[in-house]
């Protein structure tokens, strides 16, 4: 057990130290600023790329031009997606012979992968065929690539003391995938590779098991999928077992580097902000409040993983290893309930163990992760979601001290308080409102759900903060491939994705049109550890009076009921 908990600490600080660097790296990817080597490196492959799409590069947006190229072009990924997972079983690049979706599935499948979340309604070595698994995979690429550029709209617009132009969105797009994605994609893709992970485009392999038995085995474009599901937070898996299946995961070091994959570029576009705006000092705030979140979650899981279930305990059955049903003996108990936490907090959703196993107030902080959605988040998206609870802070702050509420120069007023409040009351309210429902009406919800108690309705609790978190993991005790669970989640998924995403942007857009407000002795600083504080208790508040009704009467009534 001991091994396994430097194991884990290992993964979080090899992580930490990578994304300092990574993070002056991606400011450097995103900057203008002459002798940059970046842009003599990519600019003659990105100026092709958006010379034959026809985008003219020069034009400088505003955030409702972001915002319109945006939704435009991801309502066209969309309805490509939808046809091809339709009409799969007819395409080439099948040769498992795997059926088209219903119309429904595909719904729900395309919108899933459109908007990062990957929350999968299928099992995919026999839900998908290999040119589907590869609309996927683009997919994923493009879905982080958009998070990333919309994080870069809002660094541009605090670029400057004054008014700076917001940049182009198809530019910071290219970049986000060219620079950022596809590099560090290929290297853990090689490492995956390298340790066993399938890449070929042929079907099934026929393999005898130890009892003599001939059994067919599912491979095809593994490496590929595995590393872009991780490195770009989309977390769905090429198999329905997703990282539990021994060949999306097949060691402790590709565990290691899927973690590692699936936790930097967050953390690190942390770091980018302070190099981008030059205020790392801010950075260093921000970072500090969403690892002290990340940690309140992740130390009691890997905690109460560790332990075991008591339930089990007063049987007399040994639980040394700790809790193991639905978890793999390679990864242990300890890793385990560490990437539940880093998968839940970030948005990938992809697993390395059955959540719908894990010990009931482990589910909770596992469902929490994703309530709050602002510890790290994914890639872009994190960091917008966390600038609404900033914009919340200097506004209750500045009128609980008599200051000015300003931040960084821009005077915060009544557009952008409501822009603020409908987001931040938008999440749970998508949560909440589906979960009662689906437990109003049993036919459609609670007789879906694997158990008739406190855990059936944290099942139906978790699809929909999964859902609305653009997460994609699951309580996979649920039926969750019905006409109900497929429409009423992928309403949730594209609400909850792309009105957080305007929100944050037209807050931005709106405060860069201001005229910059120097500080003087009544502006309220940001970059302090007293206002970080006031950033986490706004944080907490706001979960605590939204969720706790809810999280009382499934995973904490669950809790008290096996001790």
């Amino acid at each position: 057990m001991h091994t396994e908990l430097w194991g884990v600490l290992g993964m979080f600080l090899i992580t930490m130290l990578c994304a300092i660097p990574l993070g002056k790296y991606i400011a450097l990817a995103f900057s203008n600023q002459s002798g940059n080597v970046l842009n003599r490196i990519f600019d003659p492959v990105e100026k092709t790329i958006l010379r034959l799409s026809g985008v003219e590069a020069s034009k400088e947006m505003t955030w409702k031009e972001h915002l319109y190229a945006l939704l435009t072009i991801n309502m066209l990924w969309f309805v490509g997606a939808m046809l091809v997972l339709m009409f799969q079983g007819n395409l080439p690049l099948n040769p498992d012979g795997n059926p088209g979706m219903s119309a429904d599935l595909a719904f729900n499948t395309a919108i899933s992968f459109v908007v990062n979340c990957n929350l999968q309604h299928y099992s995919g070595e026999t839900g998908v065929s290999y040119l589907g698994q590869t609309v996927l995979m683009f997919l994923q690429f493009v879905s982080a690539g958009v998070g990333i550029a919309a994080a870069i709209v809002l660094f541009n617009a605090f670029k400057d003391k004054n008014s700076h132009p917001l940049g182009n969105f198809y530019v910071l797009f290219l970049k986000s995938c060219t620079r950022i994605l596809l590099p560090i994609s290929f290297l853990v893709a090689l490492i995956l590779l390298f340790q066993g992970v399938p890449m070929t485009y042929e079907g099934k392999d026929q393999v005898i098991n130890l009892q003599g038995d001939t059994v067919a085995v599912s491979r095809g474009p593994v490496a590929a999928f595995v590393a872009i599901k991780h490195v770009g937070t989309n977390g769905g898996g090429f198999f329905g077992a997703n990282s539990n299946h021994p060949l999306e995961n097949p060691t402790y070091l590709t565990n290691m580097v899927e973690m590692i994959a699936q936790f930097v570029i967050p953390v690190a576009m942390v770091f980018a902000f302070g190099y981008y705006i030059k205020r790392r000092k801010l950075s260093l705030m921000i970072f500090g409040v969403m690892t002290f979140g990340f940690l309140c979650l992740a130390i009691p899981n890997v905690v109460m993983e560790s332990q075991g279930s008591p339930a089990l305990a007063s049987t007399g059955i040994d639980q040394t290893s700790g809790a193991m049903e639905g978890k793999e003996v390679r990864i242990g108990a300890a890793a385990s309930g560490f990437w539940s936490i880093v998968t839940t907090v970030i948005s990938t959703g992809s697993i390395n163990s059955m959540h719908d196993s894990s010990m009931p107030l482990s589910g909770m902080n596992e469902l929490l992760a994703m309530m709050i959605n602002a510890f790290y988040g994914g890639n872009g998206v994190g960091l917008l979601n966390f600038f609404i609870f900033i914009i919340l802070a200097v506004f209750i702050s500045g009128l609980m001290v008599g200051r000015t509420p300003e931040f960084l120069g821009k005077k915060v007023e009544a557009r952008e308080m409501k822009i603020a409040m409908l987001i931040a009351l938008l999440h749970p309210f998508l949560i909440l409102t589906g979960t009662a429902m689906a437990a109003a009406f049993p036919n459609i919800g609670a007789q879906t759900a694997n158990d008739p108690g406190f855990h059936g309705f944290s099942e139906m609790l978790y699809e929909f903060t999964s859902a609305a978190a653009n997460n994609g993991s699951g309580f996979e005790g649920l039926g969750d491939n019905t006409l109900w669970w497929n429409i009423s989640t992928g309403i949730v998924l594209l609400l909850g994705r792309f009105l957080p995403i305007i929100g944050p942007i037209a807050i931005a857009g709106l405060l860069a049109e201001k005229r910059y407000v120097p500080e003087s002795a009544g502006t309220l600083p940001t970059d302090t550890g007293s206002f970080g504080f006031m950033v986490f208790a706004v944080i907490a508040i706001v979960a605590a009076l939204a969720f706790f009704p809810a999280l009382t009467l499934g995973p904490i009534a669950e809790y008290f009921s096996i001790q």
